[in-house]
């Protein structure tokens, strides 16, 4: 299970490398808005950069537009808790020291049939 999520994040670490339309980074602050993009145009990656490294909350989409995953990074460290979707599982993750402390999955088509 942590693995899988492990993979998961370096995937989307990787994916940014292979793509042909070039990241855009604008300043805010002392932060750097970063945005990459997949080969199709849409939004791969976005979050923000502080002195070179991840910090703050970060979203991360598949090539036709739909939220993977989002969390945040700590002077480029995983912190808090993260999210990640597939198909209708939702993860939650929660990291300490930039280490997967616990893994909670939740059924999306069960969450919306209590809420009704």
């Amino acid at each position: 299970m942590k693995r899988s999520i492990i993979l998961l994040a370096v995937l989307f670490s990787v994916c940014t490398y292979a793509q042909n339309i070039k990241p855009t980074f604008e300043k805010e602050g002392k932060m750097v808005k970063a945005t990459y993009f997949h080969e199709n145009g849409e939004i791969a990656q976005t979050g923000y950069l502080l002195e070179g490294k991840l910090h703050g909350q970060w979203y991360m989409y598949s090539a036709e537009g739909k939220k993977l995953a989002t969390g945040k990074y700590l002077n480029g460290q995983r912190a808090g808790k993260w999210f990640f979707w597939k198909d209708d599982i939702l993860k939650e993750v929660d990291f300490e020291d930039n280490r997967i402390a616990y893994v909670k999955n939740w059924n999306q088509s069960e969450i919306v049939s209590v809420n009704k």
